[in-house]
């Protein structure tokens, strides 16, 4: 299309109203002609004309009035005018764009328009057009306010809406300090977090993040919301809430969205937490050890049917704190575009904090590093828990009470087996197990969390296992945890007989269970279907045949 047509593409979105008299086009509407034998206009005939068609072009640069009858151009619209009566159009141009036509049908008088009646309406078209160009920004421009108006109702209900599905109030927990944070991008974003009561005085707490912002990615949260919470109601299992809730999302979700959710269930007695992920962020586990991540695997939300979530588990120690978070702060930008990052998010998590003092921290440090005249790009939501280690003028634990000495993972590859055996050791240095029982557990841990690696991770860092040390008054048990990838591995291994092996009686493995099973007091294996626990026990002091 060449220069002197681009303003006709405005043209067509307001075309013109034909008459038998002069008139004026002020909205988008088809051309309407007047009755071929001249007759005053009753009922009026529509005529549409497309965008590209020849005579929008034509009338651009026509000096004057258009005498249909003797055009001689290839045009849809000229045909069907002509069929309607139309015999003479009459550009109406302001600042240089042809913001509509007079149409007028022939004379009463059935002779031709004269020179002068030519000249007479082409002074009209040039009075007219600047009055009904202003017309129609008047109208626009009212149109407009009422369009702003209309979405601003509308996000102000939407913000409402988000609002009734944020808590209204963060758990009391005894020992425990919660905080919460959710900052949007825009007056209403797609970050959600709910904290969900469950059986037993447990704690359903999810974080989510639709892949979108504004109205759209609200109601998607709130279905979301609406859909975790009701089946957190039929199951005590993350994985099983997130498979269920994504059955029902698949099917409702828009093109191009999704949700990444990451739902865990809280023992606010014992610390013990299990989680379940839909491709959301890692939550952090401050411990006196260091950070570390609690690991969990699984697609977003909304994306396929029939996905299957693992579940990973691990214990929140006294003094400990967690973050569950979305990627809004990590993803933040300073003024030369750097992101701020997991390492600093990483780093700040170091210090010990309370959980509304570790958030207000975390916020700090983020304002610092953006600036003042930072643009939020993405929503953010901070969720922190802190376990306290004490509560004032309460006693200490009865003796035969359980405590949590430290739970961590390791990536599922060769060699990570010393760093669990190293971490189980250093807490276990300090029990009062003697020297030999103390190597006796290191070999333990070390056998069962290669075989873990072997087996349960098959050598792959992201399929990550888990390691739990207890301690009561009698005992230290170590909790190995690996995803099963390669099958459940019974727990009542055969003593093996190098002679029967030999012989092809006895598989030709089995070692190295029955040499963890001989070096601690006891040993069992569990399996929920999609892990599988050694659960190993070592005896404080030497047990003796009284």
């Amino acid at each position: 299309m060449t220069e002197f047509t681009r303003p006709i593409r405005r043209l067509f979105g307001r075309q013109a109203r034909a008459t038998n008299v002069p008139a004026t086009p002020s909205k988008p509407e088809p051309v309407v002609a007047p009755p071929a034998d001249g007759s005053p206009t009753t009922t009026p005939i529509t005529v549409d004309i497309a965008e590209s068609d020849a005579l929008m072009a034509y009338l651009q640069v026509a000096p004057g009035p258009v005498d249909l009858g003797r055009l001689d151009l290839e045009s849809p619209a000229v045909t069907a005018l002509r069929e309607s009566g139309v015999s003479l159009v009459v550009p109406l141009i302001s600042q240089g764009e042809l913001i509509g036509t007079l149409n007028l049908g022939p004379r009463l008088s059935e002779q031709d328009y004269s020179t002068d009646d030519r000249r007479l309406l082409t002074t009209l078209a040039a009075q007219a057009a600047p009055a009904i160009r202003v017309a129609q920004l008047v109208r626009e421009r009212a149109h407009e306010a009422a369009e702003r108006e209309r979405l601003e109702q509308e996000m102000r209900v939407a913000t409402l809406i988000q609002q009734q599905f944020l808590p209204r109030q963060l758990p009391n927990l005894p020992q425990w300090q919660i905080a919460a944070y959710y900052g949007p991008a825009r007056a209403v974003g797609g970050d959600f977090y709910d904290f969900i009561e469950m059986p037993g005085g447990r704690i359903g707490i999810a974080v989510g993040d639709v892949t979108d912002k504004g109205v759209p990615a609200a109601l998607v949260m709130a279905r979301t919301h609406s859909v975790l919470r009701a089946e957190a109601s039929r199951s005590d299992s993350p994985g099983t809430i997130l498979a269920r809730a994504n059955e029902l999302l698949v099917p409702e979700m828009p093109a191009r969205m999704f949700v990444t959710c990451l739902f865990a269930i809280l023992d606010p007695e014992t610390g013990r937490i299990v989680m379940a992920n839909a491709g959301h962020n890692l939550p952090y586990i401050r411990t006196d050890e260091g950070v570390t991540e609690l690991r969990a695997t699984g697609m977003p939300l909304g994306l396929l049917p029939g996905i299957v979530y693992e579940e990973t588990e691990g214990v929140v120690a006294p003094g400990s704190n967690v973050l569950l978070y979305s990627d809004g702060l990590v993803e933040a930008h300073d003024p030369n575009q750097e992101m701020y990052g997991f390492p600093r998010l990483r780093e700040a998590m170091t210090v010990d904090d309370a959980g509304s003092e570790l958030l207000d921290r975390l916020l700090d440090t983020l304002h610092k590093f953006t600036g003042p005249e930072w643009g939020q790009e993405d929503d953010i939501t901070l969720v922190t828990l802190r376990r306290a280690t004490g509560v004032a003028g309460e006693h200490p634990a009865e003796p035969d009470a359980s405590q949590l000495v430290t739970a961590f993972s390791v990536p599922g590859e060769e060699g990570n087996e010393r760093i669990a055996m190293d971490r189980v050791a250093a807490v276990a240095a300090g029990l009062g197990l003697g020297p030999a029982r103390l190597e006796r557990l290191k070999t333990a841990v070390s056998e069962a969390a290669m075989n873990a690696i072997e087996y349960g991770s098959q050598g792959r860092p992201e399929v990550p296992v888990d390691i739990v040390v207890e301690t009561t008054t009698e005992a230290v048990v170590v909790r190995i945890t690996d995803r099963a990838l390669s099958g459940d591995v019974p727990d009542d291994a055969e003593a093996p007989d190098i002679e029967r092996k030999l012989a092809g009686e006895q598989k030709p493995r089995g070692w190295g269970l029955f040499l963890i099973k001989s070096m601690v007091d006891s040993m069992d294996v569990t399996t929920d279907g999609s892990t599988q626990t050694v659960t190993l026990t070592m005896a404080r002091e030497e047990p003796t045949d009284g």
